[in-house]
C-alpha cells in the first residue's frame, strides 16, 4: 500500500479548521487540526506531516513564531493562511520559509491545487506516479489524468483506481478487491466494487468497458492499453 500524505491545519477558527479537514479527507488525504502554535509544533513532532497549513494570527504562538520553528526541515511544504493581505506579510511569510501564501476567504479549490503544487516542488521522494495506459496516478497529489483529461474522483474511487492499476492486467476477485481497498473490516457486500466501478467508467468515459473489463463470474481487469477512439 502507498504512503498516505499527511497535513496538518493549525488555526484557531474552530470553522475553518472544520471546513479544510473536511475536505482535504474527502480527497484522500490523512488530516490532524491543532488550534494554535503551540499545540500545532507538537502535532508536527508526533504526526509528522508531509505539509503544514498555518493561521498568522493565533492565541498563545502565533504563525509567524511556528514557521520560524519548523524552518529548518525542507522536505515539508508550509502554507501560510491568513486574513491579512498586505505585501509586507507575504514576503515576511515567504522570507520564513513558507512556500505560499493564501488570504482568507479562500476558495478550496485553490487551495487544493496550492497543496499539490507544494508537495510536488517539496517532497519529490513521496511522488509515486503509477501509469497503466493512458492513465497516471500521483500517489502524492493524488491527481490522475486519463490522456489529457484531468479527472476529479472521491476518496473511494482514487483508491479503487490506484488498486486497479498497480494491478494492471491481471484479473482481480471482487472480494479481493473488498477487502483492499474497503479493508477487511467493512461489512458491506460485493456490490459496492459494482458501484463503484460504474462510477469509474463513467468518469473514464470507459462505455464499452475496454478499459475497465468485467471477467464474469470472477471480477475486474484494467486494460492497461489506452481504449481506442470510437468513430460515431
Amino acid at each position: 500500500m502507498t504512503e498516505t500524505t499527511r497535513v496538518l491545519v493549525v488555526d484557531d477558527e474552530t470553522g475553518i479548521r472544520d471546513f479544510i479537514s473536511l475536505g482535504l479527507r474527502h480527497e484522500g488525504f490523512e488530516v490532524e487540526t491543532a488550534a494554535d502554535g503551540h499545540a500545532g509544533l507538537r502535532a508536527v513532532d508526533d504526526f509528522k506531516p508531509h505539509l503544514v497549513i498555518v493561521d498568522l494570527m493565533m492565541p498563545r504562538l502565533d504563525g509567524w513564531e511556528m514557521c520560524k520553528a519548523i524552518a529548518g526541515d525542507r522536505s515539508r511544504g508550509v502554507i501560510i493562511l491568513s486574513a491579512r493581505d498586505e505585501t509586507g506579510d507575504r514576503i515576511q511569510g515567504l522570507e520564513l520559509g513558507a512556500d505560499d501564501y493564501l488570504v482568507k476567504p479562500f476558495d478550496f479549490g485553490e487551495l487544493l491545487a496550492r497543496i499539490r503544487a507544494v508537495l510536488r516542488r517539496r517532497n519529490p521522494s513521496l511522488a509515486r506516479v503509477v501509469r497503466a495506459g493512458d492513465l497516471s496516478i500521483d500517489t502524492a497529489t493524488r491527481e490522475v489524468t486519463a490522456g489529457d483529461r484531468l479527472l476529479s474522483l472521491s476518496a473511494r474511487e482514487f483508491d479503487l483506481l490506484l488498486y486497479l492499476a498497480v494491478n494492471a492486467d491481471q484479473v482481480l476477485p471482487r472480494q479481493r478487491i473488498l477487502d483492499e481497498v474497503w479493508g477487511f473490516n467493512f461489512f458491506g457486500d460485493e456490490n459496492n466494487v459494482e458501484v463503484y466501478v460504474r462510477y469509474l467508467r463513467q468518469k473514464l468515459d470507459d462505455v464499452d468497458h475496454q478499459r475497465i473489463q468485467t471477467v464474469r463470474g470472477v471480477g475486474y481487469r484494467l486494460h492497461a492499453v489506452a481504449p481506442s477512439v470510437r468513430e460515431d
